[in-house]
C-alpha cells in the first residue's frame, strides 16, 4: 500500500502528475459521451470552471505555472491499449460491449482540446469550447486539478511528520465512518469522490478501505481507472448536462418543455436496467415527474441530487404509486451532500420502502475538516458546467435555488416553462 504521506514529503508530488489516464474521470462522463457522440456530436459547447465558494480564491493559492503544466499533461494523454481493451470487452452493468466500436475509435484517437486560462479578481477563469463530445470530456479532470492543486499548495508548507499525523488522522477518521457504517443492514453504497477529491492516491486508498470495511455493501467506484486497477464494478448513469444542452438548442417553449423527456428517451433507445435511472431535479422534480409520460415510471429508479434528499424520495414514491408502480421495487439513489450520519438517517427512513443505495462524494473522498490550522484543506465548491450550446446559454433551475445557474432572463423564463414558483434554499457546502 502506498504511504501517502511519504510520496509527498520526498517528491513533492512531481512523481504524480494529478489526472494520469483519459478513464481517470467518472464513469458517467462516458457513458452520456456515447450518448452524445451518438445523438448530437456536432454540437458546440463552451463549458465553465465555477467556484461557488468565493471566500477560497484559487488565483491567490494555485501557482498558474503549475495549473498549466497539469492541464498540458493532460491534454498528451490517449487511452493505452490495456484501457481500451478494457472499455471494450469488459461487463458493465450486466452487459458486454457497452461501448460501441464506432465510439471507442474515435475515442482511441481523441486528444482533448485547447483551454483557455485567465485570472481575474482572485479566481480562475477556465473555459473550454468545441464539439460537445470532446468538450464534455474536460469538466472531471479540470476540477481535480484545481481541487489537488490547492491541497499541494497547502501541504507544501508542511513538514514531514506533520504530514504522517495528518494522513493518521484523516484515515482514522475516515475509518471510524466505515464502523458506523458497518452496522447498517442492506447498505448500498458507492464511490462518487473524483471531481472534489484531495487527491488521486488518496481517493483510491479511500476506496480499498470501503472494500475492506464493508465488503460487498461496497458497490463499487464511479473511477474508471480505479475500477479497472482495482477489478471492481464501474458506476454511473447520466448528469445535469445532457437536459441542460437539449434545452439550450430547444427553438420554442414548447421545445423547450419537451428536452429533458428528449433526452432520455434517447437514453431509453441505449440503456436498460440499472442504468434507467432518471435524474429529474434540472428543471424542478415535480413538475418534471408530474408532466413526464408513462414509459418513464417503468424506468427502473430515481437519483436525488438537489434539495431536500427526504422529500425528493417521498415525491417520487408518490409519483410511483400514481403512476400504478411499486414503489418497494424502485431504486432511489441518494448522491448529493451526504455523509455518515445523513446516510443513516436515510437508510432507515426509506428501506423497506424502496431500494436505497448511496453514491457518496466529497465527504468520502476530500473529508480533512478540522485536521489543518484555519482548515485550509477543508473541502469546498466548485463545479465545472457546460454554459453555452450553439451560442445560446444553459440554465439549470434545480430543487436548490443556490445551485441554480444562467442569466437571470433566461432563468425566469424557464421557471415560467417549467412551473417552478417557490422554492427552499439549502447550504450548498459541496
Amino acid at each position: 500500500m502506498v504511504d501517502i504521506a511519504t510520496r509527498v514529503w520526498n517528491h513533492k508530488w512531481k512523481i504524480d502528475p494529478i489526472v494520469r489516464s483519459l478513464i481517470d474521470t467518472d464513469f458517467y462522463k462516458l457513458l452520456m459521451c456515447q450518448s452524445v457522440f451518438r445523438n448530437k456530436p456536432d454540437t458546440q459547447v463552451t463549458f465553465s470552471l465555477i467556484n461557488r465558494t468565493k471566500s477560497i480564491r484559487l488565483a491567490d493559492l494555485v501557482d498558474e505555472g503549475e495549473l498549466r503544466e497539469q492541464l498540458d499533461h493532460i491534454r498528451s494523454l490517449s487511452l493505452t491499449r490495456g484501457e481500451s481493451t478494457w472499455l471494450r470487452g469488459n461487463t458493465f452493468y450486466g452487459k458486454r460491449q457497452m461501448f460501441t466500436p464506432a465510439f471507442m475509435e474515435w475515442f482511441e484517437n481523441l486528444q482533448l482540446p485547447p483551454y483557455h486560462l485567465e485570472k481575474r479578481d482572485g479566481q480562475y477563469e477556465l473555459t473550454f469550447e468545441g464539439s460537445w463530445p470532446e468538450v464534455m470530456l474536460w469538466e472531471i479532470p479540470a476540477l481535480a486539478v484545481l481541487m489537488e492543486l490547492r491541497g499541494r499548495a497547502v501541504l507544501g508548507e508542511m513538514g514531514r511528520f506533520e504530514l504522517q499525523v495528518l494522513y493518521a488522522r484523516a484515515m482514522t477518521k475516515l475509518w471510524q465512518k466505515v464502523e458506523q457504517l458497518r452496522n447498517i443492514p442492506d447498505l448500498r453504497l458507492a464511490d462518487f469522490g473524483t471531481r472534489r477529491r484531495h487527491s488521486f492516491l488518496w481517493q483510491d486508498w479511500c476506496v480499498q478501505a470501503m472494500t475492506e470495511g464493508l465488503g460487498d455493501r461496497f458497490v463499487g467506484t464511479s473511477n474508471c481507472l480505479i475500477a479497472k486497477n482495482r477489478d471492481m464494478e464501474a458506476i454511473g448513469t447520466n448528469a445535469h448536462e445532457l437536459p441542460m444542452v437539449y434545452a439550450a438548442l430547444a427553438e420554442t417553449d414548447e421545445a423547450l418543455a419537451q428536452a429533458p423527456y428528449d433526452v432520455l428517451a434517447d437514453w431509453h433507445e441505449e440503456h436498460d436496467g440499472n442504468l434507467r435511472i432518471i435524474l429529474p431535479d434540472t428543471y424542478g422534480t415535480k413538475g418534471f415527474l408530474d408532466r413526464a409520460p408513462d414509459w418513464l415510471a417503468r424506468w427502473t429508479g430515481i437519483r436525488v441530487d438537489s434539495g431536500d434528499p427526504a422529500t425528493g424520495a417521498e415525491t417520487a414514491i408518490n409519483w410511483w404509486k400514481s403512476r400504478g408502480e411499486d414503489p418497494s421495487e424502485k431504486l432511489v439513489i441518494f448522491s448529493d451532500g451526504l455523509d455518515v450520519d445523513k446516510i443513516i438517517e436515510l437508510q432507515a427512513q426509506f428501506a423497506g420502502r424502496v431500494r436505497v443505495s448511496f453514491g457518496w462524494g466529497t465527504m468520502l473522498t476530500n473529508d480533512f475538516k478540522g485536521l489543518t490550522e484555519n482548515d485550509a484543506l477543508a473541502p469546498f465548491s466548485f463545479v465545472c458546467k457546460a454554459i453555452a450550446a450553439n451560442g445560446k446559454p444553459t440554465v439549470k433551475l434545480s430543487d436548490n435555488p443556490n445551485k441554480a445557474m444562467g442569466p437571470e432572463d433566461e432563468i425566469a423564463r424557464y421557471k415560467r416553462v417549467f412551473g417552478v414558483g417557490e422554492q427552499v434554499e439549502m447550504e450548498v457546502v459541496v
